[in-house]
């Protein structure tokens, strides 16, 4: 129980201890933070418009939330979310451009396992090396980030477009606009890609404690030489914790092509927001399924809250930023203070255990 009550409270700290800071460099810049904070928090549910764009901005980062604790799971920290959501970023686009014309119940499937596959496809390449290279994932996928960016924008130049900077915009049957959604959130652009990321919550939650592949990918995870020694097939576990978590970045990708910008364009050498975002998300939920819906719409409360703070509380934009990173740089030192309360823990248990 003891547990169960510090896996909730250490987050939570975090974030409070976050928007404390926060505070102070607000007023050390003589800036109101009361003010300030009441325009983040109506910038992200003061109305359903804001409450909209919150969820619209929650989505992808559920999926690469979720594609970072698979392979966090198996025990590799895969920094390519972005690299791997912007290929099923592109690809999902590129397949809607060219099969715009057919019936959305046809292209929209199309579309979305192919974003997916490309994604997986991107990241089994640091899987395969992984497996029977034994070479770093993490160098891997920095490196291979920044080839999907140049080979993006290669192929949106010189292929998809003739020497544009950006594909033209989406018919309408080839992305999950929902008129409905948009007129129930006051013209927000919230789309269907939320029933998409709220499913996959539940499928990857079910995967991970109800299946013997979760149970296999945790066991790489703990001890990789353990698990091969009990039958299981590491080499085979590594590369698929890989696909799976390349697959749901993808699909975030996937989010953006066809839910919120409806194309895609030049990246001109930056890398996609929702891949580290989604980094961030899935460490303040403990890569837990659950934690990450909750953690996703705080980042995407705080992504579309902040826009309003320069407006309604006339904080500079940069002053905003800052205290936007102290909250997230709170969050991600939740394993930081975890670390401190099992130290205490253990230190008043040998203590006790001396006397």
């Amino acid at each position: 129980m003891k547990d169960k009550l510090r896996a909730v409270f250490v987050p939570i700290a975090s974030v409070v201890i976050g928007i404390i800071v926060g505070a102070l460099i607000m007023w050390l810049f003589r800036y109101d933070a009361v003010k300030g904070y009441e325009a983040l928090f109506n910038g992200a549910f003061g109305k359903p418009f804001n409450i909209g764009q919150t969820l619209r901005a929650a989505t992808p980062l559920m999926l690469t939330g979720l594609g970072f604790a698979v392979a966090y799971t198996a025990g590799f920290f895969n920094i390519g979310l972005a690299g791997q959501a912007l290929c099923g970023w592109l690809v999902s686009v590129w397949v809607g451009l060219t099969l715009g014309d057919l019936p959305s119940f046809i292209v929209l499937p199309i579309a979305i396992v192919a974003g997916m596959v490309a994604g997986a496809l991107w990241a089994a390449i640091a899987g395969f090396l992984k497996a029977y290279f034994d070479t770093s994932e993490v160098i891997v996928t920095i490196m291979l980030n920044y080839t999907a960016i140049y080979l993006s924008d290669y192929l949106l130049r010189n292929v998809i477009t003739n020497r544009l900077d950006a594909t033209p915009i989406l018919k309408d049957n080839a992305t999950l606009k929902m008129q409905w959604l948009s007129d129930l959130t006051n013209g927000s652009t919230l789309h269907a890609g939320i029933f998409i990321s709220v499913l996959m919550i539940l499928v990857v939650h079910i995967l991970m404690t109800r299946t013997t592949l979760g149970f296999e990918l945790k066991a790489v995870g703990m001890n990789k030489f353990a698990s091969a020694y009990a039958g299981m097939n590491a080499k085979r576990n590594i590369i698929l914790s890989m696909v799976l978590s390349g697959a749901l970045a993808g699909l975030g990708g996937v989010m953006n092509g066809l839910g919120e910008f409806r194309n895609i364009f030049l990246m001109n050498g930056k890398a996609p927001d929702i891949g580290f975002d989604g980094m961030a998300v899935a460490l303040l939920g403990m890569n837990n399924p659950i934690g990450i819906f909750f953690s996703s719409i705080l980042f995407g409360g705080l992504k579309t809250g902040g826009n309003l703070m320069p407006l309604a509380a006339k904080i500079p934009s940069e002053i905003v930023n800052v205290v936007i990173g102290c909250i997230i740089f709170f969050v991600g030192c939740s394993y930081i203070f975890r670390f401190i309360m099992e130290k205490v823990r253990s230190n008043k248990v040998s203590s006790k255990e001396g006397a």
